[in-house]
């Protein structure tokens, strides 16, 4: 069964090589003014986008704003963008600081009594094809018990396809901290997991 699956895990991080390197290319056509290649750039990773900030900010209101801030952001500093990385760890990482900069700004203002909507922050950022998990389970409960650092480890190599090399690029560590924190989100991820089957299993 591991033997069968190796094929189709090397076919699909080859796809997605292929596409990371369309990317790169669009956004450098971009930063020369390709205004097609700006487009196909945004069409490109506007997903992914909205999948990482829902993940981070836990605020499915925010998602939009943060999504369209990140873009702004990317758009206005695609002149020093030179393709030393791949444009998608790119995006991300100033996706990643577009929401920092959103919690600061939150927490210097009162903050809002109401509990977030997590059920559009799941159909935002559905997850599929998890190894241990069956299709349409949904994580994102069990994600918001994991520390900071762990789920924003799980959702860029687990939920977004990015290599651990550039998951450490967007998070700003070694790669060797991102496969621990990876390692440990998932222990803990399939013990809630387990916990939450216990109950029904007893009923039954």
């Amino acid at each position: 069964m591991m033997t069968s699956a190796l094929p189709a895990a090397r076919a699909k991080s080859d796809r997605t090589a292929a596409l990371d390197e369309s990317i790169t290319a669009w956004a450098l056509a971009a930063r020369g003014g390709d205004a097609d290649a700006v487009e196909r750039f945004v069409r490109a990773l506007d997903r992914d986008v909205r999948r990482y900030v829902a993940h981070l900010c836990g605020d499915p209101q925010a998602v939009d704003d943060l999504a369209q801030d990140t873009f702004l952001r990317a758009l206005g500093s695609l002149h020093r963008f030179e393709g030393r990385s791949s444009a998608r760890s790119w995006l991300l990482s100033i996706a990643r600081r577009a929401v920092v900069d959103s919690h600061r700004h939150a927490a210097a203002r009162p903050r809002r009594a109401d509990t977030p909507d997590w059920q559009l922050a799941v159909e935002l950022a559905q997850p599929c094809d998890l190894p241990g998990f069956d299709d349409g389970i949904v994580l994102l409960d069990l994600l918001t018990a994991l520390p900071d650092d762990r789920r924003k480890a799980f959702v860029l190599t687990q939920l977004l396809g990015l290599p651990y090399v550039e998951a450490a690029e967007v998070s700003d560590c070694p790669v060797g901290t991102v496969r621990s924190r990876v390692a440990r989100a998932r222990a803990t991820l399939m013990d809630l997991l387990d916990d939450s089957e216990e109950p029904a299993a007893l009923a039954a």
